[in-house]
Parts: structure tokens; C-alpha cells; sequence
């Protein structure tokens, strides 16, 4: 890079600098916290953030208890170390993401750019570090670039569409010593791949995993739908309550693991479950929250069984391998098909369900769903969201079918974000 004018960051003087400037910047917690968007209210007081959503949700609910003129009980929110009616001032949460991206940019040079991309663009905020992050995920990324640069591996442009480097995802284990690292390329074939790998292999000894994620479409979407793996293991394993789960590339796996085990005690404690009762998780992904509740019944000596359905073939394979991890396999099988259909079918065929779980994406479930769910009957619908506003949507239409909400619990999964998750608890009239 003999003459070339020095601007900006570039991904090999970061490395050199490591985080000294997030240590030093005077400007807050976060030097970047204005402008790359991730963490809004992370000025904002940590309890001050969850009484700020607990009275969210109390107004976001308010039409729908009017409507079927019912009252709604709001639980205080579950945050990280305090709930929301707390009057004990803690400490904000901090480095607990453990699953990190950074998009890649070309810089001056054949340098990289990598960050975050500012709020509401896609221009890319350098940053050395990330307070919410587990330690080492950014450095980790950042290392990514460097080795790009040496291996003469180009960053994507997007505006252009050339280049070969989109992005980069980290995951790191929290109960694991173990890593998996997945590069997104813009095609197939990379030059210099081979000397990239190697690079990217001595970056961290958690990283034991080294994947290649093709995305050739022209999309806001990180990931593509095609994927290798290039060093290391398939999957990489972590723990959940009394769980292994071993996760591959692609696979949905919660990014706070600490309030992901809040939230799935909150989500047992509300199926009221009991001996020989029989859970169908829909949207089952990995198996995680079908599996963690047989694990945590079979420990109180009252084993269930457990059916997951999962379109993805990729979560179901996952999904069984960590049944059989657990020695669950016994007590959970796991159904590659649309939940819809699967859930339809059963109802048609009287199958019997105590409980339904419900943990659809943000989009929320499909009224041809709702409607086969109020035909199965289960004893319960516990309705696990990270979008609220359609969660209220769909419980709506539930009500009106019959059932009863009988509580919902918050759970603080994305401090200092506006974002908060739910579990709603629904009772079959009948039951």
C-alpha cells in the first residue's frame, strides 16, 4: 500500500490498536453509540429501560383487554440482573450478545472497512469494540478483515455488486469454550481462499469452526441459502439450562443465552405441565425450547413427550441430533414440515396436544394457523414473540375463538434496544 492516503481506519491499524480507543473516548459508554443505531437507550438507565417497556406493553394491550373486556396481567419485565418493579439500582448489562456480524466495505487501497452500518444507511461505522458483545467477537471480525487484506480476498461493493466478501457472523459459546466463524462471499469461488482459511484458522482458539455462506442475491439478508463448511467441525456445541445443543452455521440459536434461559423457564413454568402430557412446538427450530422443557421434566420424574415441527431441514437435523445428545430422543421427535399444515392435520386427525407452543418470527403466526390451533385444543397455548404489536394481533383472534389470556411475561432479551420478548398464556375454554 506504498502511496496511498491514509484515511480513516483501516482494518490492519485497528488490529495494531487493538481497543485502546474504547477505553479512552470520554463521549459515554460507546464512542459509536450515536450513530451506528444498535443500542438507542444505552444511555438511558437500565431500570429506567424496563419500566420504559413494561408501560409499552400495558398501553399496547389496553384495546385488546377492552375489547373482550377482560383484564390483562403484565408482568413486571425479567431483565438481566433486576425485573422492572425493582427499586435496587444495578449495574447495566453488559457483553452479552454472543453471537456478533460485521458487514465488509472495500476501503482505500484494497483495505477492508468493517463496523457497523450507521442508523438507516448502509455507509459502515468503524468501531474497535462493542460493549454488548462477548469479549473478543469484535476483535474476532475485525481480525477477519485483516486476514482479507493479507490474503488479498476483496470487500464486496455492494453498489457495484463485485468483490467477494459480504460479511462476516461470529458465535461464541457461553457455557462452551468453543467458536464458529462464518464468512457470507458473493459467489461460490474465491481466489486466495485457501491462504484466507488459514489465516482465519489462528485468529482465536474458540474459533474451531470456519464456514462459507453463499448469498448471490442482491438482499438485505446476511445469509444466503447455500453453505460449506471449510475447516473444523460442523457444529459447534453450547449449553441451555440442563442442555447441550450443538449448533450449526445457519442455524437459529437465541443471541443473549443468559435471558434465553429466563425466558424458557418463564415459558415451562406457564405450560403447567404434567405427567405424560404430550408439548407440540411449532417453529421448533434447533429443538431448544421443546427439548429444555423435557429435560426439565424428566429431572422432576414426570416425563413428557415432545414434537417439534420445523420446515427448515437444516433445524430439524440439528434438532434431532441434540435429542439424541441429550438422550431425549426417547421422549421428542421432530417433524420436517410446514407448522400450518402439521398443526391442521392434527386437528383433523384428533390428536392429542396438552400443550402448544407457539414462537413464530416477528411477522407473527398466519390466521390459517390461529384457526388450526383453536381446532387442536390444547390444553394451553403458550405464544412466545419478539414482536408484541403482532402478537397482540394474533391473540386477539384466539379470544375470539374462546380461549383465555391468562397472564403475559416480558423478558428483556435486547437491553438497551426498544425490543422486548413475551410469553402470553392461553387457556382452552373448555379446559
Amino acid at each position: 500500500m506504498v502511496g496511498c492516503p491514509k484515511r480513516g481506519i483501516t482494518a490492519r491499524s485497528r488490529a495494531a490498536r487493538g481497543d485502546v480507543m474504547s477505553r479512552t473516548r470520554p463521549d459515554g459508554p460507546c464512542p459509536t453509540m450515536r450513530t451506528c443505531g444498535g443500542c438507542a437507550w444505552l444511555g438511558i438507565p437500565y431500570l429506567k429501560q424496563l419500566r420504559r417497556k413494561h408501560a409499552a406493553l400495558t398501553e399496547l394491550f389496553e384495546p385488546l383487554a377492552r375489547r373482550h373486556e377482560i383484564s390483562i396481567c403484565i408482568d413486571p419485565v425479567r431483565g438481566m440482573g433486576a425485573d422492572s418493579d425493582s427499586d435496587t439500582r444495578i449495574l447495566p448489562p453488559r457483553g452479552f450478545r454472543f453471537k456478533a456480524a460485521t458487514p465488509f466495505a472495500p476501503g482505500m487501497c484494497g483495505s477492508l472497512r468493517s463496523g457497523f452500518f450507521a442508523r438507516g444507511t448502509h455507509e459502515i461505522i468503524e468501531s474497535e469494540d462493542c460493549i454488548v458483545e462477548a469479549p473478543g467477537a469484535r476483535r474476532i471480525l475485525h481480525a477477519v478483515a485483516v486476514a482479507a487484506e493479507r490474503s488479498g480476498v476483496s470487500a464486496y461493493d455492494e453498489d457495484r455488486r463485485r468483490g467477494a466478501l459480504r460479511h462476516a457472523v461470529v458465535r461464541l459459546g457461553r457455557r462452551s469454550d468453543e467458536g464458529m466463524l462464518t464468512i457470507v462471499t458473493s459467489g461460490r469461488e474465491i481466489a486466495h481462499l485457501a491462504a484466507f482459511v488459514d489465516r482465519l484458522r489462528d485468529i482465536d482458539p474458540r474459533v474451531r469452526t470456519v464456514a462459507q455462506n453463499v448469498n448471490l442475491r442482491a438482499t438485505n439478508a446476511i445469509l444466503g441459502s447455500e453453505t460449506r463448511i471449510l475447516v473444523g467441525p460442523p457444529r459447534m456445541r453450547d449449553r441451555l439450562l440442563e442442555c447441550d445443543f450443538e449448533i450449526s452455521p445457519t442455524a437459529f440459536f437465541q443471541t443473549n443465552p443468559e435471558q434465553t434461559e429466563v425466558l424458557y423457564r418463564v415459558a415451562i413454568e406457564h405450560m403447567a405441565l404434567d405427567d405424560g402430557d404430550v408439548v407440540l412446538d411449532a417453529y421448533c427450530g434447533s429443538g431448544t425450547i421443546g427439548l429444555s422443557c423435557a429435560a426439565h421434566m424428566r429431572a422432576s420424574g414426570r416425563p413428557i413427550r415432545v414434537i417439534g415441527v420445523e420446515r427448515n431441514p437444516a433445524g430439524v437435523r440439528d434438532a434431532r441430533r441434540n435429542a439424541e445428545i441429550n438422550g431425549l430422543d426417547a421422549m421428542a421427535r421432530f417433524v420436517e414440515q410446514d407448522a400450518t399444515a402439521y398443526i391442521a392435520g392434527a386437528a383433523d386427525a384428533g390428536d392429542r396436544v396438552d400443550v402448544l407452543v407457539l414462537d413464530p418470527p416477528r411477522a407473527g403466526a398466519s390466521p390459517e394457523l390461529l384457526a388450526a390451533a383453536v381446532r387442536l385444543a390444547p390444553r394451553r397455548i403458550v405464544y412466545i414473540s419478539c414482536n408484541p404489536v403482532t402478537q397482540a394481533r394474533d391473540l386477539d383472534s384466539v379470544l375470539d375463538a374462546g380461549f383465555r389470556l391468562m397472564r403475559v411475561t416480558p423478558v428483556d432479551m435486547f437491553p438497551h434496544t426498544s425490543h422486548i420478548e413475551t410469553v402470553a398464556v392461553l387457556a382452552c375454554a373448555a379446559g
